[in-house]
């Protein structure tokens, strides 16, 4: 089963390096928004799976994007998965309460970043039903 993968950073190094790590594993699409305003104009175009968002970010903040998704009837079941520089518990209890799924710190492995997406995918399909 193919899966979509919408992934939010202001720095296009990071977005690469998500889509480099998730290229040919688990079949599945990486779409990139370079900021949270960006996603928010993908999101009514595309069937997203799992957003993978850095809070770090010009105009809406990933912390604000998990707030708007969350609040939506139509976008509320998409799992999101922060990546950040901010590594507080502070700031993964925060993610964690406003509805992400997983908080991975920068810098990340392959492995590590699979393992959130592979979670938030699995979470997505038990909700989706047969």
């Amino acid at each position: 089963m193919s899966a979509t993968v919408l992934v939010v950073d202001d720095s296009a190094t990071t977005r690469s390096l998500v889509a480099s790590f998730l290229a040919g594993w688990e079949d599945i699409e990486v779409i990139e928004a370079s900021s949270g305003f960006e996603a928010l104009r993908v999101l009514p175009s595309r069937a997203v799976d799992v957003i993978v968002s850095d809070i770090n970010m010009p105009d809406i903040n990933g912390l604000e994007l998990i707030s708007f998704v969350r609040a939506n009837p139509i976008y509320r079941h998409i799992p999101v998965v922060i990546i950040s520089t901010e590594s507080s518990a502070g700031d993964r209890k925060r993610g964690l309460e406003l509805g992400a799924v997983d908080y991975v710190v920068k810098p990340f492995d392959a492995e590590t970043l699979r393992g959130a997406v592979g979670v938030a995918l699995a979470r997505r399909r038990r909700e989706a039903g047969p």
